[in-house]
């Protein structure tokens, strides 16, 4: 009799739980639907205004005023320009964080939409147009919509959640801090302290209502580099009375080719290393002193990671030697290795699965672009995903160029997965 009453208490209390998360699911796809329009309001506003990594500063005001909107605890100026609002929920538990990166870039825009950016900004000293060519206004308005569904659904909310609006993912400019590093290192992910944070990028090339993961490494590490060579100037017509900085950088570049091709384990994972900008000389018939160039170093690997610039330091350094050049190479400080947690990924997996639909979630390779999201990462286990912005049967011009398009019918499959995401890690981790 004992072991049948447990049985039936048991079978009531799962019957209620399962009513009780079948409800709130409802609830939430309901919500979503209802501020799908006022998601791509906002977003076409964050469109048509975009504003340079540290320079977000009406963007920021605009975040900010939303959240104060719904009540939420607001702190501004974090990391220069970055907002976040805190939602406690109806009773304590966990704490989760969900980003969102805020900043465009220096691109001048040549979609022919009504919202279409006419916006000018100052990078490197030169007047630029500014466009966000990546999707981060996207991501901008669907953690807006997020914060209003779940504040307004604060009392079924078992825990805490950190809205993160973070500045200059792009990186911030020369001479600056900023980013997910400068977030944490002045406490984001801290008070309360969070204990998984979730983000999401929309994708050109992901068709709308699909979502694309990876457990472990799904994006590279990033470095930049630069290299100055030096020489001896001479006329052109009498190069052995000088030292030739261009050859000797020639040399280098196809050097440097070998690094991936010859000194790299690809079965493991990929590695990319690439030059991108040369600069040397001023006439035709004057052989220079000086070129300088820049590059790009990505990995998925740490050990790989660097391997690649002992590589670089030894090839560049002994190649312009063999020249009678001097070479100097400063590797920049970048990203890590945007690394979800294998354990979170496999926890949320049927999450994603259950509101896209299990066909419509796709096991990715590893891609060379990279994220800082990783810097959070490093701290408290995170899971970073894509979701689809192409149109059934468009062409997708690709993040960064002046042609990115996104289907703003992919802003509410982001929204119900960042809500869901938070109630199903809460319900299944709560103290």
């Amino acid at each position: 009799m004992k072991i049948l009453s447990s049985l039936l208490f048991f079978l009531l209390v799962s019957t209620s739980t399962f009513a009780q998360s079948s409800n709130l699911r409802e609830i939430i796809d309901k919500r979503s639907s209802e501020i799908e329009e006022q998601v791509i309001e906002w977003r076409r506003y964050f469109h048509e205004n975009p504003e340079l990594s540290n320079r977000e500063f009406n963007t920021a005001k605009k975040i900010a005023k939303h959240l104060n909107d719904l009540g939420l605890e607001v702190q501004t100026e974090i990391a220069h320009t970055g907002v976040v609002g805190i939602l406690r929920g109806g009773k304590q538990g966990p704490v989760v964080a969900l980003r969102a990166d805020i900043d465009a870039l220096p691109v001048v825009e040549r979609t022919d939409v009504p919202f279409k950016s006419t916006a000018l900004g100052e990078y490197q000293g030169k007047e630029v147009g500014v466009m966000h060519a990546c999707g981060h206004d996207t991501h901008i308005a669907i953690l807006m919509g997020v914060a209003q569904i779940l504040t307004e659904m604060k009392s079924d909310l078992q825990g805490t959640v950190k809205f993160i609006f973070q500045p200059a993912e792009e990186g911030a400019p020369k001479g600056e801090e900023g980013g997910a590093e400068l977030m944490v290192k002045e406490g984001v992910l801290k008070n309360p302290d969070v204990d998984a944070v979730f983000g999401l990028h929309i994708s050109d090339d992901t068709p709308v209502g699909e979502i694309e993961y990876r457990p472990h490494g799904i994006m590279a590490s990033v470095n930049s580099f630069d290299i100055k060579v030096t020489g001896k100037q001479a006329h052109g017509s009498a190069p052995w009375n000088g030292i030739d900085p261009i050859v000797t950088s020639a040399q280098i570049i196809n050097n440097i080719q070998t690094i991936v091709s010859r000194s790299m384990p690809l079965t493991r994972q990929a590695a990319v290393v690439t030059v991108g900008v040369i600069n040397g000389g001023v006439r035709n018939n004057i052989i220079p002193e000086e070129v300088t160039m820049q590059g790009t170093i990505r990995a998925l690997n740490e050990e790989m990671r660097q391997h690649i610039f002992k590589r670089l330091e030894t090839i560049v350094k002994s190649t312009a030697e063999s020249n009678g050049a001097i070479a100097e190479l400063t590797i920049n400080k970048g990203y890590p290795i945007t690394y979800n947690d294998p354990e979170l990924t496999a926890q949320m997996l049927p999450t994603l699965e259950r509101v896209a639909g299990k066909n419509n979630v796709k096991l990715i390779n590893a891609i060379t672009g990279a994220e800082d999201f990783s810097f959070f990462q490093e701290e408290v286990p995170g899971l970073y995903f894509f979701i689809g912005g192409l149109p059934k049967g468009g062409v997708a011009a690709g993040h960064h160029t002046p042609d990115f398009y996104i289907d703003e019918a992919g802003m509410k499959l982001g929204v119900r997965a960042m809500v869901n995401l938070v109630f199903d890690y809460i319900n299944q981790t709560g103290h």
